[in-house]
């Protein structure tokens, strides 16, 4: 059985399709088809965000709580995606698939490894910064897919200020990183 991963380890198409980064244009690309079949089969464009607060809510009703108040899903378009559940939603599936595609691709091109945990500030920086990534993207209505790719895929002017912020951030992020958590 090792000699026929070693093989495959070794195979040119393995090594240049799976193993090896892709060119970041080939990205761009296939993300650009990606919006463009989401946008043609869904009539909106691609989002990840919005997604998470519906799984959020459907946990919250299978415990027996409400949200049909709450001022998120009190519009119809918010009530409709609740009513027709988490296995119907076209926002579940494409996030399951990027999730478990991710892990997949990351199994595929043996990339996948437990990495030690240098000190707690690393799990406070993960933490708080999962926490305010969240939160930020729900109150800036999307997050860099929703808010940045696809509003600049729609022509929007609000996606190149969402960029624009996006990279300052970015920069800030980084700087308050490396000084408070490294």
């Amino acid at each position: 059985m090792n000699k026929l991963f070693d093989k495959i380890k070794k195979n040119q198409y393995y090594v240049a399709w799976l193993k090896d980064a892709w060119p970041y244009i080939t990205g761009a690309v296939l993300l650009s088809v990606f919006q463009i079949v989401t946008f043609a089969t869904t009539g909106s464009p691609w989002g990840v965000s919005a997604v998470f607060a519906n799984w959020g809510a459907w946990l919250y009703e299978l415990v027996g709580g409400a949200v049909d108040k709450w001022y998120y899903f009190a519009n119809e378009s918010a009530a409709a995606t609740l009513e027709q559940g988490l296995l119907r939603d076209p926002g579940t599936w494409r996030n399951a698939g990027i999730i478990f595609g991710a892990f997949f691709a990351t199994l595929i091109a043996s990339g996948f490894k437990f990495k030690k945990i240098k000190s707690w500030r690393q799990i406070v920086a993960a933490i708080l910064g999962g926490l305010l990534m969240g939160y930020g993207a729900r109150i800036g209505f999307g997050c860099n897919i929703g808010a940045f790719y696809s509003g600049i895929a729609s022509m929007s002017l609000s996606g190149w200020v969402f960029g624009a912020f996006l990279f300052i951030g970015s920069i800030i992020g980084s700087k308050l990183l490396v000084k408070y958590f490294m």
